[in-house]
């Protein structure tokens, strides 16, 4: 399974590196196309949204970065969910099949789509992927539960010590008030005899 990561996630990056650097050397060509999705996100950051070629241009050196980060294997799981991030708004600019009135561009944009539809679930499947290691909620879980058993452990362990303890003490009283029993009856019978 190694082996398979060690070549998959190079194969799964390489489109990503491929179109961030080309959208880092030449962001006006996806500019345009961009504008329709910056403009409802314009209101909420303005100075983001003022040049849509600057929002092409971090996204296409997101797209670059992760990518490169997923094909050598750092942080391949961060770098998915990066990627993934960025091939929504790059899907929904590029290759909005339902807005082309050719049928001809229309079938081509609509591959497109789901090219990138199909790459989104191979992030998606990328960013889940834990190595064969369990995931990190499996160990909370796992850890939550040993750590419920160890407290019912200690709390039966500390139940059967104070029973042995109580049960301890109360012999010991008894014995003690046993031999207080006898010395004062001893202490009576001495005084008794003196007068």
């Amino acid at each position: 399974m190694a082996v398979l990561r060690k070549c998959a996630r190079p194969m799964l990056a390489s489109v990503f590196v491929t179109g961030g650097l080309q959208t880092l050397r030449d962001p006006r060509r996806a500019a345009p196309a961009a504008e329709p999705v910056v403009a409802p996100v314009a209101s909420r950051i303005p100075w983001l949204t003022e040049d849509p070629e600057r929002l092409v241009r971090i996204n296409g050196a997101v797209q670059l970065g992760a990518g490169l980060m997923l094909a050598t294997g750092r942080v391949p799981r961060v770098a998915a969910l990066a990627l993934a991030g960025t091939l929504v708004p790059t899907t929904l600019a590029g290759h909005a099949w339902w807005k082309e009135k050719d049928p001809e561009q229309r079938a081509a944009q609509r591959t497109q789509f789901t090219k990138n539809l199909s790459l989104f679930g191979g992030l998606l499947v990328a960013a889940a992927d834990t190595h064969g290691k369990p995931s990190v909620a499996y160990r909370t879980r796992t850890a939550a539960a040993t750590g419920r058993k160890a407290a019912r452990r200690t709390r039966r362990d500390a139940t059967k010590a104070l029973s042995g303890a109580a049960g301890n003490a109360k012999g010991t009283v008894r014995s003690l008030t046993g031999s207080a029993q006898k010395s004062v009856a001893r202490q009576q019978k001495a005084v008794a005899r003196r007068f």
